[in-house]
């Protein structure tokens, strides 16, 4: 005989009100309670709801007082009815709560297993659905609140009263199998979005490939396995679009992106022109400059740059070699506190050293809050259970690969765990999605102090925020802007993309989101986040290191005919493969190149930050100008009798660019 396959228990909650009689609210006889769980069972997810007993008795249930302040208890006593006060339990949805304090006892199910694990079957107020059968769900407010589903064959089930509370808890959990959205029409209905549920989770799986099972069980090293997960979202994703009966035909761009945009609201607007979006046509853009790296910052270049109370002197000209050389790892625990904004520029020593006393003591206080909590108090609150549970699954896969976390019992990983743990008490809004601890680890690796580690990675959330936020606004901002400078930068490829289903960029979803962690080894991921964080020579200069892989992989994608699929495959086989000097390299040649651009669009200026009138790049209120133009710049201070120019120095009487090997004279 078969092993019985067990289930695992996603939602659970006792208490759960059916009224058979909706004419007669108020006739406590018609109440059944229940317990409603959400189930895993070999892979579907289930909503189910058993009854505990078939009525409740009147004389043990709990309503509100007429102050609202107190719950009376009504007991049926031997010749005459009293009350007592019991604690009053508040509830976050209702100022009027209705308490059940009974204890039931669950039916027995005549055949042992309960609820058929397909299907919804009914049977005295009991039933169960899979998820991939719900339509719609309406929220009501009477009190409490009340849940009624509505299937895709249009069959109701009756109404849910959370008398007790829980049905945002509820509905937080059955949001990570079904994408809810408010109907246009009717704010209390939450519609089941019609969005293929592929696509939807394909986004995880780009991260985890597992946490859903699409393609395959997670057999292998999880990292390794992650890394891989482009292509099988590749194969599945670009089924999805085809379906079996249209394997050999082609969707037009317009329909997938259509279906993308579902994903990602906003993306259309790649596909069609809207009011104020600037349609970029073929511009000449004139030779792409060349442009020179340097060696990175030495320890004792950084000492240079320090005055006798630790104050750190020309910040600007600082940033530019960081920019052009990156930092030698033996100033980086420092010098990143800098660049992520957890020492402030213009602090001393001891002004730094107090600022290091109290941020120990809030990040402490942070972290005693959820140490302090007891299983029982975890067990009510789903959203901090669900913090932890994924926390740890992803610090157990996190870089295992770096010796500095590899091994069992790794206090670095314990780190890791206790850092995002405390993060989701700084954050709980946000508090823990995939992908953080990406984003943490090269922090703590560099840093190896827990409190330091926190606030750096505060810092960097603050930037990155907006891509983990649940409207994914980040993300769609950035494709689209992407988007907008392939278009200039070349359009026939830009074409090309869309002609084969990709003009919504996709495929640089992961560069993006975790800016670059899993396609670049984790040395060249130092060297490339702290080049990001000088905020040099552009804005949004992440965008342009997208757009200097495209530009050296473009050929080969033309060349050989690729279409959707084959486009994912060969962008995922890329990871760890890309030189991080050559791509800095070309991506700020790109800069200048358009920067010098006479007749800039707009909307590329704008994602950029250049000031088209001026022609320079206003970074962080100073000017950074391109090669093309720093020699007029150069000449004009020597004229005016100027101080020493922002990335030169004086040799014998003439002006050195100091990124470049040859001097440049002043006419």
């Amino acid at each position: 005989m078969a092993s019985r396959v067990a289930n695992k228990v996603i939602f659970e909650q006792e208490g759960i009100f059916i009224h058979s009689s909706t004419e007669s609210a108020e006739d406590q006889d018609s109440l059944t309670a229940g317990l409603l769980r959400i189930l895993d069972k070999d892979g579907d997810i289930l909503v189910e709801y058993k009854p505990m007993e078939d009525t409740v008795d009147p004389s043990n249930m709990l309503c509100a007082g007429k102050d609202s302040s107190s719950v009376m208890e009504w007991t049926q006593c031997t010749g005459d009815r009293g009350h007592r006060l019991v604690e009053h339990q508040l509830s976050y949805e209702t100022e009027w709560d209705m308490l059940n304090t009974v204890s039931f006892k669950r039916k027995q199910s005549t055949s042992g297993e309960g609820l058929s694990s397909t299907g919804h079957e009914r049977s005295k107020g009991a039933f169960s659905f899979n998820v991939g059968e719900l339509k719609s769900i309406m929220v009501k407010t009477e009190g409490w609140s009340r849940l009624v589903f509505r299937l895709r064959e249009d069959s109701g089930m009756p109404a849910l009263h959370f008398h007790q509370g829980g049905s945002e808890a509820f509905l937080d959990a059955l949001r990570r199998f079904v994408h809810l959205v408010q109907s246009p029409n009717d704010e209390s209905c939450l519609i089941v979005s019609s969005q293929n549920k592929a696509l939807s989770q394909s986004f995880e799986n780009l991260l985890d490939d597992a946490t859903f099972g699409l393609v395959q069980k997670f057999k292998n090293d999880p990292y390794t396995t992650t890394l891989g997960g482009f292509s099988k979202v590749t194969n599945y994703i670009f089924d999805a679009f085809r379906g079996p009966e249209l394997l050999h035909q082609q969707r037009p761009a317009e329909e997938v992106a259509d279906l993308l945009s579902e994903v990602i609201p906003g993306l259309e607007v790649n596909q069609q022109e809207e009011p104020g979006f600037e349609v970029i046509t073929r511009i000449d853009l004139g030779p792409r400059p060349e442009v020179r790296r340097r060696e990175p910052v030495s320890a004792e270049d950084w000492t240079e740059h320090m005055d006798i109370e630790g104050k750190v002197q020309n910040v600007s000209h600082l940033k530019e070699l960081i920019f052009k050389g990156g930092l030698c790892h033996a100033v980086r625990k420092e010098a990143w506190k800098f660049l992520l904004g957890y020492f402030p520029w213009d602090s001393t020593r001891d002004e730094r050293k107090s600022l290091q006393k109290r941020k120990t003591d809030e990040y402490f206080r942070m972290k005693l809050q959820w140490k302090s909590v007891s299983e029982e108090q975890e067990r009510r609150n789903s959203r901090l259970r669900d913090y932890r549970s994924l926390i740890e699954k992803d610090v157990n896969r996190t870089d295992r690969t770096n010796k500095f976390y590899e091994g069992p019992d790794n206090p670095g990983l314990i780190l890791l765990h206790d850092i995002l743990m405390t993060y989701c008490m700084y954050d709980f809004d946000l508090g823990y999605v995939q992908g953080m601890s990406d984003l943490l680890s090269p922090i703590l690796y560099v840093m190896e102090n827990e409190v330091d580690t926190f606030w750096c990675f505060v810092s960097f959330m603050d930037q990155m925020h907006q891509n983990f936020e649940e409207q994914m606004q980040g993300m769609k901002t950035q494709l689209i802007q992407l988007g907008t400078l392939l278009q200039l930068l070349d359009l026939s490829f830009w074409n090309y993309l869309e002609s084969q289903d990709s003009g919504y960029l996709y495929f640089c979803f992961r560069w993006l989101l975790i800016r670059f962690k899993r396609e670049l080894s984790f040395q060249d991921v130092l060297r490339l986040w702290e080049v990001m964080w000088t905020g040099l020579p552009c804005q949004n200069f992440h965008l342009l290191v997208c757009c200097a892989i495209l530009d050296s992989e473009k050929q080969k994608i033309v060349e050989e005919n690729y279409g959707f699929n084959e486009i994912l495959k060969h962008i995922n086989e890329l990871s760890m493969k890309l030189d991080i000097e050559e791509i800095l390299l070309k991506a700020e040649a790109i800069c200048w190149q358009i920067e010098s651009c006479k007749d800039l669009p707009s909307a590329v200026a704008e994602i950029l930050g250049f000031n088209t009138k001026s022609g320079h790049s206003k970074v962080e209120g100073r000017l950074f100008s391109c090669p093309n133009r720093r020699a007029q710049h150069l000449a004009e201070n020597s004229r005016q009798g100027a101080c020493q120019p922002m990335g030169y120095e004086r040799v014998r009487g003439e002006w050195v660019d100091c990124f470049k090997d040859h001097p440049t004279t002043i006419p």
